[in-house]
């Protein structure tokens, strides 16, 4: 192929931007309860001779905006050019910032907003890359380390809703959610969503999920709903139990504080989010594992960056999950397969779904782990009627922005979001 050519195809010429949604079980956290609906975004990048690159994100409305505000910047972009789509995204962005209601990825800055944005743009770029050289986007990544990324089975406290696993409010409940789970994935580590009952009960439920699963390492997530001094408490009482114990209070002094007398290892996505938290969080040692996210990090370079610097630090590396389709597990299970330092198994979402997707072969989670696609790119494909279905979920449901405490309050009007709540 002759060079001019090559450079026909290697550029962006169209770019769809779609907000997404579908049903999401009533799963409690320290925020309030998820809403029936979930909202992602798909993108599209298409790049000549029919290829599509594919990237997914948040669907709430603010962030939405700023996607389709980026997208147009986009066309005649060279795929390659990953540096270049940061400074086209800096340059529409300027110092926009999008905190999200929830809380749930810690807090929001101008930086940590453009790389929100950014994110789904350099997977699907990445995706096109993979596509053009006819190379799986692990092997971008400096190819991979293992063949299939391990996933834990995520636990939560929750109402009965029309998904399969029923309500779970006490320790027989999350061990009835969890038996079900590993059955039917074979999930190898399990962790559960707590910050939602007094830290007494959540004690007592990992401590039923020990009896259980005698062989599978146990998290704990209480979302900051803990003081300092409960957090020293509740790890004092569950040391022999835990894997480890996630972002049990607020902020890196706190953090640090409680990790001067644990005996596991504290886990983070809500203290350390951005590259200006390494510094203090390293240097206090306020965490001993960082989980990934890829979707608010920057994409899978940049997470891989992230990934390195934690090997220097001796921190170990997971990766966090939010509500997410098959495009963003695809896009983790590549990620994760090129992490030499990935130490534990991903968190996923995955089951909540119950089928959902927007892709034509979503997949498969067995024996607790997902296999790395050998095509070219993400090596998934997009389901244009799925894509549609969704959409059409997404313009009838009315839900615009994700907000667990305002949907709580339906329920119970005198409901707040405290941190620490114990």
């Amino acid at each position: 192929m002759r060079t001019a050519e090559i450079a026909a195809i290697a550029e962006i010429t169209e770019v769809t931007v779609t907000p997404v949604a579908f049903p999401d079980p009533p799963l409690l956290n320290s925020a309030g309860v998820h809403q029936p609906w979930a909202l992602r975004t798909i993108v599209e990048l298409r790049c000549g001779d029919g290829l599509v690159g594919l990237g997914e994100t948040y669907g709430d409305a603010p962030h939405l905006a700023l996607l389709r505000a980026a997208g147009p910047a986009l066309v005649g972009l060279d795929p390659y050019d990953t540096h270049g789509l940061l400074r086209r995204i800096r340059a529409v962005l300027g110092d926009a910032d999008t905190p999200d209601r929830h809380g749930l990825t810690g807090g929001s800055s101008p930086q940590k907003t453009t790389l929100r944005v950014l994110s789904p743009f350099e997977v699907a770029c990445l995706d096109l890359q993979g596509q053009l050289a006819g190379r799986p986007v692990v092997d971008l990544l400096g190819g991979r380390v293992r063949d299939r990324v391990p996933y834990a089975a995520y636990l939560f406290y929750k109402w009965a809703g029309s998904d399969p696993y029923g309500e779970a409010l006490d320790p027989d409940g999350l061990v009835a959610q969890a038996r079900a789970m590993v059955e039917t994935y074979g999930f190898r580590s399990i962790k559960l969503k707590g910050g939602v009952r007094p830290p007494g009960e959540e004690i007592e439920a990992v401590r039923a999920l020990r009896d259980a699963f005698p062989e599978h390492p146990l998290r704990l997530d209480p979302n900051q709903a803990w003081s300092v001094e409960t957090s020293v408490k509740v790890a004092a009482r569950t040391a022999g139990l835990l894997e480890y114990l996630e972002d049990p209070t607020p902020g890196i002094p706190g953090m640090a504080e409680v990790a001067r007398s644990a005996s596991m290892p504290l886990a983070t996505n809500m203290v350390v989010v951005g590259p200006g938290d390494i510094p203090e969080g390293f240097g206090r040692r306020a965490a001993g594992v960082v989980l990934a996210d890829h979707h608010y990090w920057g994409g899978l370079r940049k997470s891989a960056e992230l990934a390195a610097v934690c090997g220097m630090f001796g921190v170990g590396v997971s990766m966090h999950s939010n509500s997410h389709l098959g495009i963003s597990l695809a896009a983790m299970t590549h990620l994760g397969a090129s992490l030499p330092e990935l130490a534990y198994a991903a968190d996923t979402h995955t089951p909540w779904q119950c089928g959902v997707d927007v892709l034509t072969e979503p997949l498969e989670i067995t024996d607790g782990s997902v296999a790395v696609p050998d095509r070219p790119g993400l090596g998934v494909r997009l389901d244009p009627d799925a894509l549609a279905r969704l959409h059409e979920n997404y313009l009838r449901c009315g839900v615009r922005e994700r907000d667990d405490t305002a949907y709580m309050r339906t329920f119970d009007p005198s409901y707040e979001k405290r941190r620490p709540r114990w």
